[in-house]
């Protein structure tokens, strides 16, 4: 790796900050969790991504996680240019949007009808909106530790009790609609339960993250998810399979393919769109009918299904639909698994090493892993600071939090993976 130079990234992050927040277009970025600052990316090749100074990174964020084959892949990159060719955006209805749509119902069954948004906030925010449409109901329910974008109903947090009654966790976020979000933790059935005795007639959703990505990798009990279901068909609420990090990336109908389990709506984003700006919402034909201009439930978006994103996404599917593929990425997974595991032991260093196929997390903390958010100790991220900053001298591109989870790609090689555990195991022996 060569040494950074103190002349162009200074200079880009000087200029950055100030135009923009926080110099940057998202907050994590910032790098506020962990030390130093941070790099700014000028490519991406396959595994790795390459900073403006020239120094290459094996990439573990993937920006984080749509980009399953790895960056800028032959066969996605060929299919942007040449939709790019045709012209960049229609604001009409193009072949590749109802190719994609085809293909993304293929994988899940229990849905007809799929519409294409811009962004996983935007597809959460529009399917929230059609459940209360179609129940008639105005309250939703989320969970401790599950992120659903930041549409303003969603930005609430947990407080003491059970059920937590929702206050916003940001500014300018009116309480009178965090009023109508209840927050439940995760892994608790006698608290949601205990809602829906409560103010089961009241509730037009529960959503949840069936595999929770947001705040550690938190893989809940499927009797849980079950109960779940069930709780919201007794009192006529639907459920929402938050899916936009799992959905593609853990099995080709995602937890839903895993689970078994059918909810009312799903949200996808991310690998759907092969890196780029994409989200969609799908259901069955009575519930997505709802939606304008069939329904009464508004929702549209101008980029919405334009020809780049569903380029990309087609060509990103057909690579996921070759033999042996998801196959592939879990014997990656169990191999990086294992070899943070290893080095972890080897330094007495109390920790476990949480996989779902192609998506780890480091729970840095004595016990079992948690499964639910605040049951995460803080000091963990104390240590993981001291990991990233080490790792990234390295070589190695982490997620710059460490309640943020790590992705490998199909561009991954045991070579590259054996690097990683390698640059690790030094990061652990510095202490």
């Amino acid at each position: 790796m060569k040494t950074t130079t103190a002349d162009r990234m200074t200079d880009l992050l000087e200029r950055s900050r100030r135009v923009m927040p926080g110099g940057v277009s998202s907050p994590v970025r910032a790098f506020g969790a962990v030390p130093g600052d941070p790099p700014i990316v000028a490519r991406g090749e396959g595994a790795f991504v390459v900073d403006v100074d020239g120094n290459r990174y094996h990439d573990l964020v993937g920006s984080w996680g749509p980009l399953i084959l790895g960056h800028a892949h032959p066969a996605v990159v060929e299919a942007v240019e040449r939709a790019a060719r045709n012209g960049l955006t229609f604001g009409a209805t193009c072949p590749g949007e109802v190719e994609l749509a085809e293909r993304v119902l293929e994988r899940y069954s229990f849905a007809d009808r799929v519409r294409f948004v811009s962004s996983g906030t935007e597809a959460v925010m529009s399917a929230v909106r059609l459940a209360r449409g179609a129940t008639g109901r105005d309250r939703i329910v989320k969970f401790d530790g599950c992120y659903h974008g930041h549409s303003d109903g969603l930005l609430v947090k947990a407080g003491s009790g059970l059920v937590t009654f929702g206050t916003p966790n940001s500014a300018g976020v009116p309480e009178a609609i965090a009023a109508l979000t209840d927050v439940l933790p995760l892994d608790d059935s006698e608290a949601a339960e205990a809602l829906f005795a409560e103010k089961g007639s009241e509730i037009a959703c529960v959503l949840i993250e069936p595999m929770p990505a947001n705040n550690g990798l938190l893989p809940q009990r499927l009797e849980f998810l079950r109960r779940l279901r069930e709780l919201t068909r007794e009192h006529g609420a639907l459920l929402l399979f938050d899916e936009v990090i799992s959905g593609l990336r853990v099995a080709p109908g995602g937890m839903v393919e895993r689970t078994g389990i059918e909810p009312d709506l799903v949200t996808l984003g991310k690998i759907i769109g092969g890196g780029m700006p994409v989200g969609a919402y799908l259901a069955t034909a009575e519930l997505m009918d709802q939606v304008a201009p069939l329904g009464p439930v508004y929702q549209a978006g101008t980029l919405s299904g334009n020809p780049l994103a569903m380029a990309a996404g087609l060509a990103t599917l057909a690579e996921l639909d070759e033999s042996g593929v998801y196959d592939g990425l879990d014997r990656l997974g169990a191999r990086l698994a294992s070899g943070w595991s290893a080095a972890l032991e080897r330094h007495g260093i109390p920790a476990e090493v949480v996989r779902v196929g192609s998506v780890l997390w480091l729970s840095l903390q004595e016990g079992e892993a948690p499964r639910r958010a605040a049951d995460i100790r803080p000091e963990a991220a104390e240590l993981y600071g001291r990991i990233h900053a080490r790792m990234l001298a390295d070589g190695v591109w982490m997620a710059p939090s460490a309640f943020e989870v790590a992705f490998l790609s199909t561009a991954h090689t045991e070579a590259d993976v054996d690097a990683i555990v390698a640059a690790f195991d030094r990061a652990l022996s510095t202490d």
